[in-house]
């Protein structure tokens, strides 16, 4: 058995060809595919965060807003960028999505990827510390978000408060219990997937890697989550971790499928650089007829791997079709693998 989600970038375009063309459209439309995702028996919606971008941005209120809207589904992200993040204040906003959601938040954070913007995350306020680097700064961030949604109190409290305070040392608030446990972390590389494990978040790993062999991306891939379950066990923590790994699938049941997607049908993984000297491996899309995806994917090592399949979705396409392409997995698909 497999948790199926979606994952959506929520671009937005004021083309006439895109059914998304104004950020209104992409957070509301995020809301009713969720919805929608929910209804048919998805497991996930999750959302990327992309600063100074016609894309989702700002999580925490789309967020709290589907938490509202849906009952069951996990509601999660993938990822957002630690080093824009004040680590406190992100702390009470993902204790508020979560209790808002009844504790279904399962909220992805990272390094994050090659910006819009350069250096976008000084525009926020933020710099490394002498002699590290942005990707230090962002686990520095993690590391103090993780600690404050323990929920332990460490801020000495006003002795002339203007609200009577509880005894003790004082915690953020709202605390959602069990949130700690339902982060996870965006890897793409051995050591990265290695820390975390260490540190006991869960796993999220995208359609590409950082290029540490040629071997073909999902084998990679696969190695990279046994290096992060090596490193958990090894830290000895009491709970089962958890993996995801996102894929562009797209099953081909009808016409619409096929003048789409019919042309992906020969996709291969690539090799190309996302940032200078760093090179990267990317996963090939599937798009076939449903029994030919089913011989594909059982050949996914990565997939195999991991416990939660995240599907990539073109959501400018609208709600009804991305929905449809989310049922077409679920329907025709997923039996057939055992995931369902």
């Amino acid at each position: 058995m497999k948790k199926i989600g979606f994952l959506s970038f929520g671009h937005w375009s004021p083309s006439p060809q895109s059914g998304t063309r104004s950020a209104s459209d992409a957070l509301l439309q995020s809301i009713d595919l969720a919805v929608a995702a929910e209804q048919l028996g998805a497991d996930g919606a999750y959302f990327r965060v992309h600063h100074f971008a016609r894309q989702l941005a700002s999580p925490f209120p789309l967020l709290a807003a589907v938490g509202a809207k849906t009952r069951r589904i996990e509601i999660g992200t993938a990822v957002i960028d630690m080093r824009y993040e004040n680590p406190l204040y992100m702390a009470e906003d993902a204790g508020a999505a979560d209790i808002i959601s009844g504790g279904r938040l399962q909220l992805g954070i990272s390094r994050g990827s090659p910006e819009q913007v350069i250096e976008g995350w000084r525009y926020f306020g933020y710099a490394p510390e002498e002699g590290q680097t942005d990707a230090d700064m962002a686990r520095r961030h993690a590391e103090v978000f993780l600690d404050v949604i323990r929920g332990e109190g460490f801020a000495q409290p006003n002795p002339r408060p203007m609200f009577p305070n509880p005894p003790g040392l004082l915690r953020l608030e709202p605390y959602s219990e069990g949130l700690r446990e339902r982060i996870w972390w965006g890897a793409a590389t051995t050591p990265t997937a290695e820390w975390t494990g260490k540190v006991g978040m869960n796993l999220q790993s995208s359609t590409l890697v950082m290029a540490e062999s040629g071997k073909p991306f999902h084998i990679q891939q696969a190695e990279q989550i046994a290096a992060f379950r090596a490193a958990w066990r090894q830290a000895g923590h009491a709970r089962e971790p958890r993996v995801s790994v996102s894929r562009s699938i797209f099953a081909i049941v009808n016409d619409m499928d096929r003048a789409y997607f019919g042309g992906e049908s020969g996709s291969q993984d690539h090799f190309g650089y996302i940032e200078p000297g760093k090179q990267a491996v990317f996963g090939r899309s599937y798009a076939a007829e449903p029994d030919v995806l089913v011989k594909q994917l059982s050949e996914d090592e990565a997939i195999k791997a991991a416990d939660t399949l995240l599907l990539t979705v073109p959501n400018q396409l609208g709600v009804n079709y991305n929905a449809h392409l989310i049922e077409a997995i679920l329907q025709h698909v997923a039996p057939a693998l055992g995931w369902r």
